[in-house]
């Protein structure tokens, strides 16, 4: 591969993990199995993701100087990812991610900590780190201005750019136009078009306008059923693989660290989107999001 590095913006959290049978319903205390505390945030992993797949994966964020943060940097390192761009700031703690996880799915609620001090400024500081990369992915876990700049200066320099718009908001036309690939599941594509989405027909309807309107491309991450995109105008499901699931929280992440692989590879689109799904299928086999992306020949052999 080029020395050229997959640059991940965003954020880094410790998740505690609290396994429990089922959700609660409101009001009610339950019990839970186990409770882990395991360095994760969308941006870590992903950029995790990238390493596991043999990319030069290089971080940009923000810590607390506490032992979630020096844990999670430690980590990061262990799996080769570039760490040198991620301050540490005094005055905050590291974010964090509270998740609940039953055999079915999870839920999980963040609290920013570090990651709200990912300023504008960082990306700009790191300016010629991002005028080097080839891809660019980011989320929506650290200031939306913080993402703007950093797709400005990646625009400027010729490389692509995803967006994994999670958690779901509002966001500005001028983000949207400087993003090539964006990457929402069917609730947060809903949130986003403002459009109900209850049927195939009505999915493709809405990822066709959104297109139309926006310039770029469209990959739905649709958990269980896989990920849908336009292929020749017609809504195309790829199926994920059938393994033994242990748990989701990284689902996600590993699809987006496999789609920019795939877009740094300029792989067609078609493949991109196989090989991402595969993945993400692959990710759930481990507890824990770090510990369970693949490395790439387990999902070139999958």
């Amino acid at each position: 591969m080029s020395d050229r590095p997959i640059v991940v913006v965003g954020s880094l959290n410790m998740d505690i993990v609290l396994s429990v049978p089922r959700m609660p319903a409101t009001g009610e205390t339950i019990q839970a199995r186990s409770v882990l505390h395991v360095p994760g945030g969308k941006g870590a992993n992903q950029a995790v993701g990238l390493a596991r797949l043999g990319a030069r994966s290089v971080m940009i964020g923000a810590v607390g100087e506490d032992g979630y943060g020096r844990a999670i940097l430690e980590r990061m390192r262990s799996f080769g990812v570039e760490t040198d761009a991620i301050r540490t700031v005094r005055d905050v703690p590291t974010g964090t991610a509270h998740i609940l996880l039953t055999p079915e799915d999870n839920s999980i609620i963040i609290a920013a900590g570090a990651n709200a001090r990912v300023l504008p400024e960082d990306p700009a500081r790191h300016a010629r780190l991002l005028a080097q990369a080839k891809v660019v992915l980011a989320q929506l876990e650290i200031p939306e201005q913080t993402v703007l700049e950093a797709f400005r200066l990646a625009r400027d320099a010729g490389a692509r750019t995803i967006l994994n718009p999670a958690p779901a908001r509002p966001l500005p036309d001028e983000l949207l136009r400087l993003t090539d690939i964006l990457t929402p599941n069917e609730t947060e594509l809903a949130l986003l078009s403002g459009r109900g989405i209850g049927t195939e027909e009505e999915l493709e309807r809405v990822v066709r306008d959104w297109q139309d309107a926006y310039g770029h491309t469209v990959l739905v991450t649709r958990g269980s059923k896989g990920c849908a995109y336009l292929e020749e105008g017609r809504l195309r499901t790829v199926a994920p693989l059938k393994v033994p699931v242990v748990d989701t929280t990284g689902a996600g992440d590993a699809f987006n660290a496999a789609v920019a692989y795939g877009l740094f590879r300029e792989w067609p689109l078609a493949e991109t989107v196989r090989f991402a799904v595969k993945a993400s299928s692959l990710s759930v086999r481990k507890l824990g999001a770090q510990d369970g992306m693949p490395v790439l020949e387990e999902v070139l052999n999958a």
